[in-house]
């Protein structure tokens, strides 16, 4: 058995194309943006630079113009990207557009592929997801799915309220999941193919969420006797469910690639500030109480990237990696939380201010431990699983006595 986490030279390549692309082209925007606010303008411009210089879409098929990296090749790449809070979106491997790339290409028909796949790919378009509902609908709970799909002639009719969903402004399709309703139609969800001009598809407020960087914002969305054909039903009516596990539980871990990278930022700035700033007759960096937080985001960010390689290693081997995930989702979001935490109070007063950029990783990366599933709700998972294993260990010895 071997354990061996080297990075090939093609993909530390990239890896180094990735960060002086970041650097160079995406870095120097951001004030821009954290001023002015994200545009679909900018975000075309930036992913044409990114085409430009051979970046674009690294995780993506290769065939539809991406990179055509392994998932395990794309924690590398992702977390580059995610050394700016722009630099997924300039990459085109940002939520919720990466997962809906990663849906489609493992559950779409050659049709719908055509129709939503390849444009999505290039960035000609952008996308959202819609599960998300007000209580008591579906959050971290899906089997709690109240929008409901009812089956007519030629389609299915939708209706139901759905919130917080991210890139809804501007998006051209969703993803919508609904709960099969009726005697003619089998148990369970369904996921539909729904482009955003739908007349039942109804844009409501943003939300104003303490994140401010995400393309689109985060939306209440109306689905009012929104048709869908038979054609963008996406995988087979019942199993909405089940496809949603093909998009989550890699979602879970290109958050975890992409928040890495940003937490990484936010050491690096403060670390940096550490070594420059004098105080008390020292460096900031000598002081013991200044090192404990230094090492203590070392630490975290070795640690996360550890279980995250791991975990990303296993998914592109093929196993399903339920339990893995969540595992990753857990320890990722909270270290990166921490790290963030620690390095907005290493560089003191200006370590709230987005003009040290450390302020906005700070309100941004806070709901990365709600989205995707809670850490409580993933925590909850482990510990089901974990009692499952040490009740069959109790059996299986009662069966040998």
């Amino acid at each position: 058995m071997a354990f061996d986490f080297t990075i090939s030279p093609h993909v530390e390549e990239q890896r180094r194309r990735i960060a002086d692309f970041v650097a160079n082209e995406v870095v120097p925007v951001e004030q821009q943006v954290f001023r002015e606010g994200f545009t679909d303008e900018l975000r075309l411009e930036l992913q044409s630079r990114a085409k430009a210089a051979g970046v674009f879409a690294p995780q993506a098929p290769a065939s539809l113009g991406g990179g055509g990296f392994r998932f395990d090749e794309a924690a590398v790449l992702l977390e580059e990207a995610g050394y700016s809070l722009l630099g997924p979106v300039a990459l085109n491997c940002a939520a919720p557009d990466e997962g809906n790339i990663h849906l489609l290409h493992m559950t779409g028909t050659p049709e719908q592929q055509a129709r939503y796949l390849e444009p999505l790919v290039s960035g000609e378009v952008r996308s959202c997801f819609a599960m998300t509902e007000p209580p008591p609908g579906a959050g971290s709970d899906p089997s709690a799915l109240r929008t409901t799909a009812h089956r007519v002639d030629g389609g299915w009719v939708l209706n139901g309220e759905k919130w917080l969903i991210t890139g809804a402004q501007g998006a051209a399709f969703s993803i919508v999941m609904a709960r099969n309703e009726g005697d003619d139609v089998p148990e369970g969800a369904t996921m539909f193919l729904t482009p955003t001009d739908n007349p039942g598809f109804v844009l409501g407020e943003h939300l104003n969420t303490i994140d401010g960087t995400f393309l689109g914002g985060h939306l209440r969305i109306s689905l009012r006797d929104c048709f869908v054909p038979d054609a963008d039903v996406l995988g087979e009516p019942g199993s909405g469910f089940a496809a949603a596990q093909v998009r989550l539980a890699p979602a879970r871990l290109t958050h975890c690639m992409r928040w890495l990278g940003a937490a990484r930022r936010a050491h690096d700035i403060a670390v940096e500030r550490s070594v420059e700033r004098e105080l008390f007759g020292s460096r900031l960096s000598d002081l013991g109480m200044a090192q404990s937080l230094i090492a203590e985001n070392e630490i975290d960010l070795a640690a996360a990237r550890a279980i995250l390689w791991q975990t990303s290693w296993v998914l592109a081997e093929g196993s399903r990696t339920s339990e893995e995930s969540s595992r990753a989702k857990v320890f990722v979001s909270e270290a990166a939380c921490r790290v963030v935490d620690r390095a907005v109070q290493l560089a003191g007063g200006m370590g709230t201010s987005e003009e040290l950029v450390l302020g906005r990783i700070y309100r941004d990366i806070r709901s990365f431990r709600i989205y995707d599933g809670a850490t409580e709700v993933h925590k909850m998972s482990i510990a089901k699983r974990a009692a499952r294993r040490a009740a069959a260990r109790i059996a299986a010895r009662e069966k040998r006595a």
